[in-house]
């Protein structure tokens, strides 16, 4: 499923300081799930393999059904927690994507004011992507509470050290792409291989029309994840491309 990261001096620096975050929050969770996390750690640092046995340890995913958090959701499952995927059903979704959402067994959940506030912020030219996200979690994470969740994984890709993993309200969020160090041709070969590489969503999209000079942040965005190594160069040079053209 995921494999060391063998001399890569940047994932080893990553993972070498997110052992530490998870330090940090060890009393916050069960220690099965401490013990399965590091073990998932060390996985990817020094290839040492480890008993995948289930563990009735739930874990909640907030699960948009694309590569990232599939790729989440999937390495969870692997590693023997019961990870139950949380979809924010939100206007700009095709019906493909809640479905394969529903064939993951998702609970989809509403985000109340969601479109008002994303119509209100693409009229003004402003970014979308930071309140977007921050509704999205703040429903997800009620969700997660209500199902008796201790933790919330995410499919974030960037985060590292202290906040890959952190306590945030009682839940503590897994944020486990950067946890484990994990690049976007990683995560590709987890979900099977095929991923049509592309940036953001219709309503991105839509203020790009609005507000041309708002593309600047999603290339910033991108050149981040490069330095990362969570993209590669050329990776990256599609996505600034598509970025570009809309």
């Amino acid at each position: 499923m995921i494999n060391p990261v063998g001399e890569d001096f940047v994932k080893l620096y990553r993972l070498e300081y997110n052992i530490e975050a998870l330090e940090r929050i060890r009393g916050k969770i069960e220690e099965k799930a401490y013990s399965r996390l590091r073990d998932l750690l060390n996985l990817r640092l020094k290839g040492e393999g480890f008993q995948r046995t289930p563990l009735e340890v739930r874990v909640a995913v907030a699960f948009s059904a694309g590569a990232d958090s599939t790729a989440t959701l999937r390495i969870l499952r692997w590693a023997g927690f019961d990870a139950v995927p949380i979809t924010a059903k939100l206007p700009q979704m095709g019906e493909e994507t809640l479905t394969k959402a529903r064939s993951e067994g998702a609970i989809l959940i509403e985000v109340p004011g969601y479109l008002n506030a994303m119509e209100e912020l693409i009229e003004k030219g402003a970014p979308i992507c930071g309140r977007c996200h921050s509704m999205v979690m703040d429903a997800v994470e009620r969700k997660a509470g209500e199902l008796g969740a201790k933790i919330l994984a995410t499919g974030d890709m960037l985060s590292s050290g202290l906040i890959s993993i952190y306590e945030k309200n009682g839940i503590v969020i897994l944020n486990l792409p950067a946890f484990l160090a994990l690049d976007k041709g990683e995560i590709i070969n987890v979900i099977g291989g095929k991923y049509d590489l592309k940036f953001g969503c219709p309503l991105l999209w839509r203020l790009f029309n609005r507000a041309p000079s708002t593309k600047r942040l999603a290339l910033q965005r991108v050149l981040r994840e490069t330095r990362a190594k969570a993209l590669t160069p050329e990776m990256a040079v599609r996505l600034m491309m598509d970025v570009l053209k809309r």
